[in-house]
C-alpha cells in the first residue's frame, strides 16, 4: 500500500480551509497511487489555537468526519487525520481513520498529553491499543507524544499491528524523536511507522517536520524535510510478516521478568 504523508500545520483556527488543504492532498495522493493520506495532529483545526480547541472540537461523527469521508469517497483513499473531539463536556486529543468508501473504521483518543498546553485543554483517553484493517495490513493508531512511550508501541505489536499510524505536533528541540526514535520503534517492533508532524512556527511552538515513513528494518522509507511538502512510501504486508520471522525480539521476550515494569 502506497501511503502518503502529509507535512503541513493547514491554516490554523480554521476548519473550513483546512479541509480544503486535506482535499487538494488526498487529489494529489490519489493520483500517485496512494491508498491511504496521514495528515497530522489536529490538523482539522490547529494546535496552538488556545481556548478555541474547545470552540471548534466535534463529536467522532460530526460533520467534519462527514466532509472527511465524502472527499475520502470522492478520491479513492484511505484518510487518518488528527483533530479535538468533543463527547459531552470532555474534550479528545484524538485521530480517526476513515476508509476509501466513506466509513469510519477507527478513532483514537491520545492517551498521554504532553506539557501544560495539553493537560489544560484535554482529557487523556484510556485505550491504548486502536486497531483497524485496510490494504492488508492492521492498522493502529497512536498521537506523537504516545509512540515515545516503548511499552505502547510494544502493545501495538503484540496485538498485530503492521503499520502504526502518528499524527504528531513534533517541536523543537525534540527533532531527534523523528530522526532517531521512529526507526528504531519501527524496528523493535517490526512494523512500519507513519509519523507524520506539522511545520513551521505557530503560537509558542516551532514544529520541526522531519515526517517519516521507517519500516521494519529500521530503514526511513521517506523522509520529508522542514517545510510542507507531501511524500510517499510504500507499507509491504509481506515484508512485515517476513521480518517478524527473521528478527526474534518478539519471540525472545520473558514477560515473566517485565512484572516491575507496572
Amino acid at each position: 500500500m502506497r501511503i502518503a504523508l502529509l507535512q503541513s500545520s493547514g491554516r490554523p483556527g480554521s476548519v473550513v480551509e483546512n479541509l480544503k488543504v486535506l482535499d487538494e492532498a488526498a487529489g494529489r495522493a490519489a493520483a500517485a497511487g496512494a491508498g491511504l493520506l496521514v495528515a497530522p495532529e489536529m490538523f482539522l483545526t490547529g494546535y496552538a489555537i488556545g481556548d478555541d480547541i474547545a470552540q471548534l472540537a466535534e463529536p467522532a461523527d460530526g460533520d467534519s468526519a462527514d466532509a472527511v469521508a465524502d472527499l475520502a469517497g470522492r478520491h479513492g483513499l484511505a484518510v487518518a487525520y488528527g483533530y479535538p473531539e468533543r463527547d459531552g463536556e470532555t474534550v479528545y486529543n484524538s485521530a480517526q481513520l476513515i476508509s476509501a468508501d466513506g466509513v469510519r473504521l477507527a478513532n483514537y483518543r491520545k492517551t498521554h498529553l504532553f506539557g501544560c498546553f495539553e493537560r489544560d485543554h484535554f482529557t487523556p483517553g484510556d485505550q491504548p491499543v486502536v486497531q483497524a484493517e485496510l490494504g492488508g495490513l492492521t492498522v493502529g493508531l497512536m498521537i506523537c507524544y504516545d509512540v515515545e512511550f516503548p511499552e505502547n508501541v510494544r502493545a501495538h505489536a503484540l496485538a498485530g499491528t503492521g503499520l502504526l499510524v502518528v499524527p504528531t505536533a513534533q517541536m523543537h528541540p525534540f527533532q531527534f524523536v523523528a530522526e532517531s526514535m521512529i526507526p528504531v520503534r519501527a524496528f523493535e517492533n517490526q512494523m512500519y511507522v507513519a509519523y507524520v508532524n506539522r511545520v513551521g512556527g505557530e503560537g509558542e511552538f516551532e514544529f520541526v517536520g522531519l515526517s517519516t515513513l521507517a519500516g521494519p528494518d529500521g530503514v526511513a522509507r521517506a523522509r520529508a524535510g522542514r517545510d510542507e511538502e507531501l511524500v510517499f512510501a510504500d507499507a509491504d504486508p509481506a515484508f512485515v510478516a517476513a521480518s517478524r520471522e527473521a528478527n526474534p525480539y518478539l519471540k525472545d521476550r520473558r514477560p515473566g521478568l517485565y512484572g516491575s515494569l507496572v
